[in-house]
């Protein structure tokens, strides 16, 4: 295949929010169009995006001499992380803290209970578009919010939750499905 300028390619998020989550029992979604009703939105991220660490460990085996002669893969990762920058989102504080550890509303007032209870396992999908409006969608139908970078508050900056997703492989031992298609004619 010749080389064109054409498979070059940005990401924004779709209109309305790119990150969704719910429960790993709900439907996934097998195309970028498919529904996602049984997912709640979590707003907007922060600039920076979304970012994908896919890591392969391995081990150097070496022969008599010093010459390496095979590297088996030992392990596989598969990581996202984002900001989520809706601090005042309800949804995304039970994310970020657990459901079971918000509760009220923003107008009668939230209670946040920070603690070291272990977070759920959910299912999550990202939607954005690429050049020349190419949807792509990721769904991730087992990752777990495995770390939580330091929040800042800040009176120029936006307080956001830096979470790492760490997806861990479904029935089928895949760990993410990416769905691309161009708009339709």
């Amino acid at each position: 295949m010749a080389q064109t300028t054409s498979n070059v390619t940005a990401a924004k998020p779709v209109t309305g929010g790119a990150l969704y989550v719910a429960a790993t029992t709900a439907s996934l979604p097998t195309s970028t169009s498919a529904s996602i009703t049984a997912f709640t939105g979590l707003g907007y991220i922060s600039e920076d995006g979304l970012k994908n660490e896919l890591t392969r460990d391995s081990e150097e085996i070496k022969a008599w001499g010093g010459d390496t002669v095979l590297q088996p893969q030992t392990g596989f990762t598969d990581k996202f992380t984002c900001t989520l920058i809706e601090t005042l989102n309800t949804d995304v504080l039970k994310e970020v803290f657990g459901a079971s550890n918000v509760s009220g509303t923003l107008a009668g007032g939230v209670t946040v209970n920070v603690n070291s209870d272990e977070l759920s396992e959910r299912a999550w999908v990202v939607d954005m578009v690429m050049r020349g409006d190419v949807a792509k969608r990721v769904v991730i139908p087992n990752g777990k919010i495995t770390e939580i970078g330091e929040i800042t508050y800040a009176d120029n900056e936006a307080a956001g939750y830096e979470v790492t997703i760490t997806a861990f492989p479904d029935s089928s031992g895949n760990t993410h499905y990416e769905y691309i298609k161009e708009p339709a004619s």
